[in-house]
């Protein structure tokens, strides 16, 4: 792994040599860089070529910011807003004989064994949204994928992993990950994330053939990402 500085920001990349002729730069939506240069660039020709490029791959790496997940802290008491799948529901915690957790009458019942503890019931409502998750990240993500028919692809992995910084990622194999917080917007924000993602099997970077694709595949798309990106109050 190398660096460079670009004003107060460190650029962290890795370096690959091929036969290639002219270094290539590639900043994957996992926000990893990768340098692809000649097997005989010396490596000042390689970092100043980089130090070049800089502000490009910064204004790559801002992309990628623009996922930050943004649902505001929840204290975990009754009466507070939850959500999933775009709809809110009220939350309401109580004591019984088992720790559950159910969607019933348009609340989010909690129900913790023991003393109720802030921390239980946020451990309830995580555990409960990673499952339902599973379920319907799958169910989407074989609908987004029968829109790329026309592309050379095998359908890729749906893997969930929580990330701070994103709603979800591409490996540009033969992967998609998706965040379980996103389980809380609505249906078509998901398929959006899961498009998204998937056109970067067919085009790694953010250019004008990726979104001319994205475009193709998902007229509507700057509708539901604006969506997405708006804060669940």
């Amino acid at each position: 792994m190398h660096k460079i500085q670009y004003g107060s920001q460190e650029i962290f990349y890795e370096l690959k040599r091929s036969n290639r002729k002219t270094l290539g730069i590639e900043v994957h939506p996992d926000s990893s860089v990768h340098i692809i240069a000649p097997i005989k660039s010396s490596f000042q020709d390689i970092e100043q070529k980089v130090e070049k490029r800089a502000k490009w791959i910064v204004k790559q790496l801002a992309y990628f910011e623009q996922f930050l997940p943004r649902i505001p802290e929840r204290n975990y008491v009754s009466g507070e807003t939850h959500y999933y799948l775009g709809k809110s529901y009220l939350l309401k915690v109580s004591r019984g004989t088992k720790n559950e957790v159910k969607l019933k009458a348009g609340k989010l019942e909690v129900v913790c064994k023991n003393d109720i503890k802030q921390e239980q019931v946020k451990k309830l409502l995580a555990h409960w949204y990673y499952v339902h998750a599973e379920k319907k990240f799958n169910t989407i993500a074989i609908e987004a994928y029968s829109k790329f028919k026309e592309h050379d692809f095998e359908m890729p992995k749906i893997e969930i992993r929580r990330m701070s910084k994103r709603w979800g990622s591409c490996n540009t194999i033969d992967k998609v990950i998706l965040n379980p917080e996103i389980i809380k917007a609505s249906s078509k924000c998901i398929e959006y994330v899961l498009i998204h993602e998937m056109t970067h099997l067919v085009v790694s970077n953010h250019n004008k053939k990726f979104y001319s694709t994205l475009a193709s595949v998902m007229p509507t798309w700057a509708k539901w990402k604006d969506k997405l990106e708006q804060k669940l109050a």
